[in-house]
Order: structure tokens, then sequence, then C-alpha cells
């Protein structure tokens, strides 16, 4: 059942953030054309976008660790309950920056991907 929760709110996030990727293409439309006038290849053009969808994920999963280690914290301090060992265990934190990082790939690749692929004339042209 947590998995399933789990799942559906990552990818709500994922879709969240494919919509503020594409939201940024469209407004720097005339940046990436500007630059492939002047010789960025589509390839660098995509990984610039790819490591702002992580960056944006990894700030997501940062939020999420502090939370975590907040309410572990918050545990160790209710007096009687015997919480007192109550952690978030390193592999954790490592394993939810990985897993962040991973939606950031997966939902960055179509804006990406459509950055890349812009003609830089008409994105020159673009309004």
């Amino acid at each position: 059942m947590a998995g399933g929760i789990v799942g559906i709110s990552l990818l709500v996030g994922g879709i969240g953030i494919m919509n503020i990727m594409l939201v940024s293409v469209s407004e720097r439309t005339r940046e990436i054309g500007l630059r492939k006038a002047v010789g960025a290849t589509g390839r660098a053009i995509m990984v610039q976008f790819l490591l702002e969808a992580v960056a944006l994920c990894f700030s997501g999963g940062f939020v999420g660790v502090a939370c975590g280690k907040l309410m572990a914290f918050g545990l160790t301090r209710i007096p009687g309950a015997q919480l007192e060992q109550a952690s978030v265990p390193f592999w954790a934190v490592l394993g939810s920056f990985l897993f962040s990082a991973l939606v950031g790939v997966l939902f960055g690749l179509f804006p990406a991907i459509k950055a890349a692929r812009l003609d830089p004339i008409e994105a020159l042209r673009h309004e």
C-alpha cells in the first residue's frame, strides 16, 4: 500500500518536473537558438537541460531527507516511547538521492530532447 502511494507521488512529482522543464525550454527558445547558431551541439544543450532537471530533483530530495531526519530526531524526543535509537541510515539517504537523480533524468529527457532538436533559425525567430 505504501509503495503504491510512493509510486503515485513520484509520478506526480516527475510530471511536475517535466512541466517546469518544458516551460523553461519555451521561455529560453531564443537562447537555445543563439547557442546553436554559434556552434553548440544538440548534445550539449541536452546535457544542460538534463542537469537542470537533476538539480531540481536533488533539491527536492534534500528537502525530503531533511524532513525525514527531523522526524527521526523528533521520535527520539518522545518520552517513554523507547525510540532513542531512531535514525535515518546512510543507505536510505544515498538511495533517495540516487532515485531522485533517476526521476530527474527520466522526466527531464523529453524537454531536453525537445530543446536539442530546435532549429536555430526558427528559435531565433521565436517571439
